[in-house]
């Protein structure tokens, strides 16, 4: 009896504490989601602007709700402005637009088609009405859902044909049991559209958040996060001390953001095909382009993935060993660099710029002489372990050189397809001599210029 009683007490405090912990761990909770929800708002503050933009949005369609004025115009159907609202607002305007021009444009055509199937229905009579209204639901929800699987319908249209497939069902159904099925349709549309002009509304004249500007951000700064690891790369790699050098490591694995972009680049490219003409992005930009500049930087980072993998792995070169390719490897390194970064300042700029050419140059210049290098007999006398990995560090090299020049020229083909800007650029020469690109009617034409 005693031993019972002890495990009664027992357990009735082991629930008293987990009882009298709950109010800690909910505040603690509570304390965890603000730190995480400022985290988010520090990192991008364009989170908290479309928060409260969507907050706008809502408040303003749900006027039709408060005022008797418009409540009568529209009765309860004037809850799917609020619906609309709540589905439509993206984050930037492409997702919008492109949501919101779906969906007005689905539920047109498919209420369009449901009072048309109610009304060619209705003329056999009541017997017959059910089934032909069934065997018209079927035939169009299951074309418009084998429609879906299209990968360039799926792309853009995907929301629009599920609302159509929703808003037909929803007319030709209840149509049956209410004969006003042409007032119900009416009603719908011109809410739907009343709550979609509210979304882009707000979105587009407050704060606009523009899909195309962040993908052209984007692709910039992974090029740029490349030429960042290959510029710290060969002090690290070549280094004849023992110590590490600490300052690179960050900049040395900011080419990892870059192996998973491609989603984020797809979805950004899919949104700003649906934006108008802002800033300094024209009508019809070619968006295309940033996908397949995306697909060769992946590509480099790939092989700077496996490059990095070479800093830290058990089968070390010797110091002797890596004296035979530094010169040439250390040379590909910066000059690929400086190429990248000048590719990575030209998009973000919008210019036509040739400065990344003779970086490019001497770039596939030190890899053909690294190429003649690994040929000769030069390494006959050392073991052949430990020249594997100085090898493989070579010939990864020498494909990021030729990684950066298909990079270079893809950026060439988008400044020439985007008609980017020729600005004055300038390029040193033997630390005096400069040459500027001036821009012309014509077009640009270089003057060499010395500068004491």
């Amino acid at each position: 009896m005693a031993s019972m009683d002890q495990e009664t007490i027992g357990r009735t405090n082991r629930a008293w504490c987990w009882f009298k912990a709950i109010p800690e761990k909910f505040v603690s909770k509570i304390m965890d989601a603000a730190s995480e929800g400022k985290k988010l708002g520090v990192e991008d503050p364009r989170r908290i602007v479309h928060s409260m933009k969507v907050g706008l949005a809502i408040t303003l369609v749900s006027l039709f709700y408060y005022f008797d004025p418009l409540y009568e115009g529209f009765g309860v159907s004037a809850m799917w402005a609020v619906m609309t609202v709540v589905v439509v607002f993206e984050f930037s305007v492409g997702a919008t637009l492109g949501r919101g021009i779906n969906r007005g444009i689905a539920t047109l055509l498919a209420g369009s088609l449901g009072v048309g199937a109610h009304r060619l229905a209705s003329f056999p009579g009541e017997k017959v009405e059910p089934i032909l209204l069934g065997l018209s639901v079927f035939l169009v929800a299951a074309a418009v859902t084998f429609v879906r699987f299209y990968p360039k319908l799926k792309a853009r249209y995907d929301y629009g044909l599920l609302i159509f497939i929703l808003t037909f069902c929803l007319i030709s159904v209840s149509g049956y049991r209410d004969d006003e099925v042409l007032d119900m349709a009416q009603k719908r549309l011109s809410t739907i559209l009343i709550g979609g002009a509210a979304a882009l509304a707000v979105c587009i004249l407050i704060c606009p958040i523009w899909a195309g500007e962040d993908l052209h951000n984007l692709v910039a700064g992974n090029i740029e996060n490349l030429g960042t690891f290959l510029e710290g790369f060969g002090s690290e790699y070549f280094q004849t001390l023992n110590d590490k050098l600490q300052d690179h490591k960050a900049s040395l694995d900011g080419y990892k953001s870059v192996l998973n972009s491609k989603s984020t680049e797809e979805f950004l490219a899919n949104f700003a095909k649906w934006e108008p003409r802002h800033g300094r992005f024209r009508y019809r930009h070619p968006w295309d382009q940033y996908l397949k500049i995306g697909v060769l930087v992946r590509e480099c980072a790939y092989r700077i993935d496996a490059l990095n993998g070479y800093l830290n792995s058990e089968m070390k070169t010797p110091p002797e060993v890596r004296a035979k390719i530094q010169e040439s490897c250390t040379k590909m390194t910066s000059e690929s660099s400086l190429a990248l970064k000048e590719v990575a300042l030209a998009i973000k700029t919008m210019s036509s710029s040739s400065i990344a050419d003779p970086h490019i140059v001497n770039a596939k210049t030190a890899a053909k002489k690294l190429k003649s290098l690994l040929k000769t007999d030069l390494w006959k006398d050392t073991n052949f372990l430990e020249i594997i990995p100085a090898a493989a560090v070579s010939s990864l090299l020498i494909e990021i050189v030729t990684s950066t020049v298909k990079i270079a020229d893809s950026v060439h083909e988008l400044a020439s397809m985007a008609k980017f800007n020729n600005d004055v650029l300038m390029q040193k020469e033997n630390g005096k001599d400069k040459v500027l690109r001036v821009p012309s009617i014509e077009g640009s034409h270089n003057i060499a210029i010395t500068v004491e």
